[in-house]
């Protein structure tokens, strides 16, 4: 199978460097590498033309603008731009984030798992980030994909798009994938690592209140949000500002996802009769015999 990858930068530089060394080392590489700035004000856009440099096959584009008015949009709106400069059609697509790091083999598991399954439409490996100086597992709930190398079927990727150019692009994808019959999960065996925390970069309050906005966005069940916010205020007081920033949204009645057999699907994921079940996914527990299975899509 032939893949590309996508990757958009801003102020990476460091990071960029490191994953080019992963790039450049890999037992199959891609078609196509596209290196999206994406406003750096470093030395990220000297770092990727000096990758591009003697390797035909990783190609740097620049995005100008306007800047996105919503977060998670300056991402989605590079990979766009990656999207649009490759010059032939992959089977398999990647967006990867510059702050990974990869084993050589990675993307030859990853595509022997597409070639082995053909209705996979969305994937990627198992993440590790640092804690206490050891590289551990995060873990996610059901059949969610890491979106910092999350690996797309080119039919399935048309099927999803365009993505939404905000936050929760990465969860109504998947859900769309579902409904359109896709199988979309983890690796289990196939892991990467993740050289910055989840949300690092926005950081603080901002994050927390953009989750509960994009939360209403996507037609969360209200009791799903207030139990989510409690359950990670446990160690973050910041995810407390998902429950006003929701309000807020419904308050000023801001606009929603106009996909209904997306909302029907991920208010079905949050019944409060699976709750149990995904905090014990999330906690890298599987579930227990017995325990309900994950929802089937009307």
């Amino acid at each position: 199978m032939k893949y590309a990858v996508i990757t958009p930068v801003r102020d990476e530089e460091a990071n960029l460097r490191r994953l080019g060394d992963c790039m450049l080392a890999q037992a199959v590489q891609p078609g196509e590498w596209i290196i999206v700035d994406n406003g750096s004000t470093d030395g990220t856009l000297d770092a990727a033309e000096a990758l591009s440099t003697g390797y035909p096959w990783i190609k740097v584009v620049t995005v100008a603008g306007e800047p996105a008015p919503l977060p998670g949009a300056p991402i989605v709106r590079a990979f766009k731009a990656g999207l649009e400069a490759l010059a032939t059609t992959p089977e398999v697509v990647v967006k990867l984030d510059a702050d990974i790091s990869l084993d050589s083999n990675h993307f030859a598991k990853l595509l022997d798992q597409f070639a082995r399954r053909p209705r996979l439409g969305i994937a990627s490996g198992s993440c590790f980030e640092l804690e206490a100086g050891a590289w551990t597992r995060t873990h996610v709930t059901g059949d969610s994909v890491r979106g910092a190398a999350r690996a797309y079927r080119r039919e399935c990727l048309d099927e999803v798009g365009p993505l939404e150019e905000r936050m929760g692009w990465d969860t109504v994808d998947e859900v769309r994938a579902t409904v359109r019959g896709w199988e979309t999960g983890i690796i289990d065996d196939l892991p990467f690592f993740h050289h910055r925390r989840v949300g690092a970069r926005d950081g603080g309050t901002k994050r927390w209140r953009a989750l509960g906005e994009s939360s209403y966005y996507m037609g969360y069940r209200w009791s799903y949000l207030a139990l989510r916010a409690l359950h990670n205020a446990r160690r973050d007081p910041g995810a407390l500002m998902m429950i006003p920033a929701f309000l807020g949204a419904a308050l000023h009645r801001e606009p929603r996802l106009e996909d209904e057999a997306v909302i029907r699907c991920l208010r079905s994921q949050q019944r409060l009769r699976h709750l149990r079940r995904r905090a014990r996914e999330k906690s890298g527990h599987p579930p227990r015999r017995g325990a309900a299975s994950a929802p089937s899509v009307d």
